[in-house]
């Protein structure tokens, strides 16, 4: 008489795809993070949301993704990018990106995965649940979006707003109350 198999031993197509953009998503958040320069964070910062989105599509959270793509990669990260450019923020590679702590901040890094996996794994140790939801789920998403986080969202596009422009501010110039310009030669 043979046993069978759980099915959380056997992944199915659909599974794998999922671990496989779950990868890509932690590569790339690693990249953001660890990379010197400003603007291949930001460009690894895409990477990191579109691998989010493919999960969510994945999970037929369709509504979901397209919100991923449009509110984070197509806001979000043009709204870094164009906050780079406009601060006159270096392109290159620049040492004031390195505080010095890389192994404070990679010791904090692992024990919080650790804390974190560690508590998912407790939490959901016997559960599990195919990745195919149930019927109406895009509308219960949709009504949660638009009900209970509509006011958040909204308050997040005000803030970056306010930081893009503060940003502005402080960077240029020629605006009054911006940075007055460097003092060359002396006398």
């Amino acid at each position: 008489m043979t046993e069978a198999v759980p099915s959380y031993l056997s992944p199915t197509g659909q599974e794998i795809v999922f671990l496989l953009l779950g990868a890509v998503a932690v590569g790339s958040a690693l990249l953001v993070v660890t990379t010197r320069q400003l603007v291949h964070a930001a460009l690894w910062l895409v990477v990191s949301f579109g691998a989010l989105a493919g999960g969510y599509l994945v999970l037929t959270a369709e509504f979901v993704a397209w919100v991923q793509v449009l509110i984070y990669v197509g806001a979000v990260v043009v709204l870094m990018l164009f906050g780079i450019m406009l601060t006159r923020a270096p392109i290159g590679r620049s040492a004031d990106l390195d505080s010095g702590n890389r192994w404070v901040a990679a010791a904090v890094a692992v024990a919080t995965a650790a804390v974190l996996v560690t508590v998912v794994i407790d939490g959901f140790r016997m559960a599990y649940a195919p990745l195919t939801p149930g019927p109406g789920a895009a509308k219960e998403i949709g009504a949660s979006v638009f009900s209970t986080w509509v006011l958040p969202f909204e308050a997040l596009s005000v803030l970056l707003l306010a930081a893009l422009i503060g940003a502005i501010v402080l960077s240029r110039t020629d605006i009054p109350g911006g940075t007055p310009p460097e003092q060359t030669g002396g006398s």
